[in-house]
């Protein structure tokens, strides 16, 4: 029996929108299907990702902060370094009593730094002669903790040097070398190491600024200090006495103070200067080889040129002569010159033994490292507007009174 046209028409019609819904049907399937899996797969993903992020973190902070040694430019380890030397650094502290107005006594703890070293043999501390002046109880401790009985030896606050003996026992006491300040440079990189606020055991690092400076700070006892380091390696209240160190770990100075309102300029004591003193602070109590021109005097400047009609803008200004003996000759007039009165019409000194002489660095510290007391040396001078050279011999430093 033949279908009738219309019946096959609606037939075919029906069969073809099932095949396109089930085309339809499995497209769809397939497209979210794919999007739960890609948004499954995704999310793996992503895990993984944070995670893999998180563990190579971990690794990087752990290789930048944990597992590498900070190397010196001479290969030295700046951790081995600092384990070399604090068992022989010191936190020295006493007791300073003064008195007000109805006699009362008032208690201060003082506190510093110092740090042992060997004199022919003989095992003592150094440290600033600010950290100990006029107190009593003094102690040192040591890194372990451990506290003992320390007394003054000898001192001297032309250096702002004091030397201590201890009643630690040798196992205790382990010193440091002490090399020369003379093969320094400026730019060599140092070491600081002491006890800023009390903070024990507190390392820092720089490089020596400048060299042959003169101090005269209110921490220093007031005395005018020569040839001393000037360097950025960050020095606080509580490191004065301590050792600074070149990168061999030897003492190259005492850190000794800082300049009041600054930031990253500190000052250390020349250790030269414990070299030549050392021996004399132990045996003797005190150091009395500090040579003196019998003479004050202020640096030159352009200003001070122009007021006395010299065209010389450099080197010392002799103001007033203590000493007949010398043959300088000191000023003859008084002038205001930016705000101070200042002694003019003397000599400036400008070489002693042909080295010139820039202003009070130059002098005081050629002076201290060159000359003692008796020496006969030639000072170049310009008097009068006339250069001419002028043999002096040098006398003795007064004693200063450190109570």
């Amino acid at each position: 029996m033949e279908v009738p046209q219309e019946f096959r028409t609606d037939r075919f019609t029906k069969v073809a929108l099932i095949v396109t819904i089930a085309v339809i049907s499995i497209f769809a399937g397939g497209i979210v299907g794919y999007a739960v899996s890609y948004s499954t797969m995704t999310g793996r993903i992503d895990a993984l990702q944070s995670q893999l992020q998180s563990q190579l973190q971990g690794e990087l902070t752990s290789i930048l902060y944990q597992n590498v040694t900070y190397f010196t430019t001479d290969g030295v380890s700046l951790s081995a370094l600092y384990k070399q030397v604090q068992e022989s650094v010191v936190i020295i502290m006493g007791q300073v009593v003064q008195y007000d107005m109805f006699r009362r006594a008032i208690y201060s703890t003082v506190q510093g730094s110092g740090f042992v070293y060997n004199s022919s043999g003989q095992l003592v501390v150094v440290t600033n002669y600010h950290v100990v002046e006029g107190a009593s109880d003094i102690t040192v401790t040591f890194t372990d903790g451990n506290a003992y009985a320390a007394s003054v030896l000898g001192k001297d606050p032309y250096e702002d040097l004091a030397v201590l003996s201890t009643s630690a026992p040798a196992s205790e006491l382990k010193p440091l070398a002490v090399t020369s300040s003379s093969t320094l440079e400026v730019g060599d990189p140092v070491i600081a190491v002491g006890n800023p606020y009390g903070l024990a055991g507190s390392m820092t690092t720089g490089i020596v600024s400048a060299l042959g400076r003169t101090i005269s700070e209110t921490d220093t006892g007031g005395y005018p200090i020569a040839a001393a380091i000037q360097t950025s390696a960050p020095i606080n209240p509580g490191n004065s006495g301590g050792p600074l160190l070149n990168y061999a770990g030897e003492v190259v100075g005492i850190t000794t103070a800082i300049v009041s309102d600054s930031t990253g300029v500190g000052f250390a004591i020349p250790s030269s200067a414990i070299l030549r003193e050392v021996g004399s602070l132990i045996a003797t109590g005190g150091y009395s080889q500090h040579p003196s021109l019998g003479a004050s005097g202020t640096d030159m400047s352009y200003d001070i040129a122009k007021a006395m009609g010299s065209n010389v803008t450099y080197g010392w200004l002799v103001m007033t002569v203590s000493s007949s003996q010398s043959g300088l000759q000191g000023g003859t007039s008084r002038a205001s010159i930016a705000g101070a009165t200042v002694t003019i019409g003397g000599d400036i000194i400008i070489a002693i033994d042909g080295t010139r002489i820039r202003g009070i660095d130059d002098l005081s510290t050629y002076l201290e490292e060159n000359t003692l007391p008796g020496a006969t040396v030639d000072v170049t001078v310009v008097r009068s507007n006339q250069v001419m050279t002028i043999a002096v011999r040098l006398g003795t430093r007064a004693i200063a009174n450190t109570g």
